[in-house]
């Protein structure tokens, strides 16, 4: 069947672009093409980006990434044309460098094609750990960063999409070659936009660690130190291992998020087969769009009716401020001058609800990592002061922390950048998934009423996973 002239016009646009890029590429450079597509859905399309399980055109190396901020921004990215992974007390600026350096060679990429909108535009993906680097090295150490300039890039905002391929150019692949295989995909992608999203199985627990001894444990010994005022506050966690009936795809389980935690961003980040980072996030470490920044101080939490009680609970509201005082000293200490209402706000989350308080500021000529590296780790998932809260927790959390907590997602090729802070989070290993939750104990805590709130967070996220509870449970070891 011949192609249509309008068909053959399209395609003969895109090789013309990829040839003229290609032309103003450095030796080795990445060739960066982005199509519109009509439709499709970035969750559901996922699996259609990874690649050739034959290791065939595409290559195959194990990553992918999810973020779905549905009804705004979504992404689906597989495959990596470059990559950092490094720790180290530098990692935020040298994680900044590498973006910048790879998206500046990437200018020009659209020249010839419709302007693209600024959901097309290129990405680098970012996932930093809680930590500088990993107490243990290992297969399941994660890094202080990683950052991926990912092979596939799908995106949407409203009902528009757009695909990106970006390959390095040699050793066979050649202008021509990269058009034909982003074509190709393009309109295999469209053929399926209808495609549903993995279906969950009938997944049940078999088994949970108990944790609720060794927390109140480690709770006492951090209100001792908050009553001899070593510390003004401590965020302590915990980390609950769930063993399932199956093996399930995480893509499974972040789809009815969708519906439980409207609110949040969901996200996916699987560094390679077999292990996989999801949650869905409420809290925002940093955007910025068009030069201006926004933060997000989410302190304080109860069931979505006790939203009342909150706002007049005197613990919740001094640990709620202690955050945002904190972001704001932070922010203004950068030279930037922030602004915040005089009130927190309630932000419904799904079955739960938190004092919020949306931080603002010009971002002047900062780069979007040097903040967040001022203000990672917030008194929210850490305490105060800073650096002696990180100390205590190495010492009474019994695990490595990793991706919780920390922050995850993009900076684009303009400058625009969102991560938010890994809470409401797991890590999927076959059929082990670790749920991790924390609470801030402050003078006016309870070891108690914080333990109810830590179960209150594990058993709702487990609850919207739409995993039925344990038939029994097991202590850890």
């Amino acid at each position: 069947m011949q192609a249509s002239p309008s068909f053959t016009n399209a395609f003969n646009a895109l090789l013309t672009t990829a040839n003229a890029q290609a032309r103003q590429l450095e030796e080795d450079g990445v060739l960066s093409l982005a199509l519109p597509l009509d439709g499709g859905d970035p969750l559901q399309l996922l699996p259609l980006l990874e690649p050739d399980r034959d290791g065939g055109a595409t290559g195959g190396d194990g990553f992918r990434f999810l973020w779905d901020g549905a009804p705004g921004l979504c992404i689906a990215a597989s495959g990596r044309a470059h990559s950092l992974e490094l720790s180290g007390p530098r990692r935020f600026e040298l994680a900044q460098r590498f973006a910048r350096l790879c998206l500046s060679r990437l200018d020009g990429a659209d020249e010839g094609l419709a302007a693209c909108p600024p959901q097309a535009r290129p990405r680098v993906l970012l996932a930093f750990g809680f930590f500088d680097a990993p107490l243990e090295a290992g297969p399941a150490a994660v890094p202080g960063v990683q950052a991926v300039l990912p092979r596939w890039q799908l995106s949407r905002h409203g009902p528009h999409s757009w695909l990106r391929l970006q390959r390095p150019l040699g050793g066979g692949i050649t202008p021509r070659s990269v058009a034909e295989e982003l074509w190709e995909k393009a309109r295999q992608l469209e053929s399926h936009s209808a495609t549903a999203a993995p279906l969950l199985p009938a997944v049940r627990v078999l088994q949970s660690t108990a944790w609720q001894d060794r927390y109140r444990l480690a709770a006492e010994q951090a209100l001792a130190l908050v009553e001899e005022q070593r510390l003004e506050k401590l965020v302590l966690a915990v980390r609950q291992q769930l063993e399932l009936s199956e093996g399930v795809d995480p893509l499974a389980l972040l789809a009815p998020l969708r519906r439980t935690q409207g609110g949040s961003c969901r996200f996916l980040w699987q560094r390679q087969p077999g292990s996989a980072l999801l949650g869905a996030s409420p809290e925002r470490l940093l955007t910025v769009r068009q030069g201006q920044l926004r933060s997000d101080a989410l302190a304080g939490t109860a069931s979505r009716d006790g939203g009342a009680a909150l706002l007049a609970s005197t613990k919740d509201r001094l640990e709620h401020e202690l955050v945002v005082e904190t972001i704001l000293a932070v922010l203004t200490q950068a030279g930037l001058q922030p602004r915040r209402p005089r009130r927190p706000r309630l932000a419904r989350h799904g079955q739960l609800v938190h004092l919020h308080t949306p931080i603002t500021a010009p971002l002047g000529g900062l780069d979007p990592l040097t903040i967040a590296a001022a203000l990672h780790p917030t008194p929210a998932v850490a305490g105060l002061p800073r650096r002696e809260a990180i100390s205590w927790l190495r010492s009474l959390e019994p695990f490595e922390r990793g991706h919780y907590a920390a922050p995850i997602g993009w900076i684009d090729s303009a400058g625009d950048a969102e991560l938010r802070v890994a809470i409401r989070s797991g890590t999927l290993r076959g059929r082990q998934l670790e749920l991790t939750a924390g609470a801030g104990l402050v003078r006016s805590s309870a070891v108690e009423q914080e333990l109810q709130e830590v179960q209150l967070k594990l058993g709702v996220l487990q609850q919207q996973l739409n995993l039925p509870a344990q038939t029994s449970s097991r202590s850890i070891t």
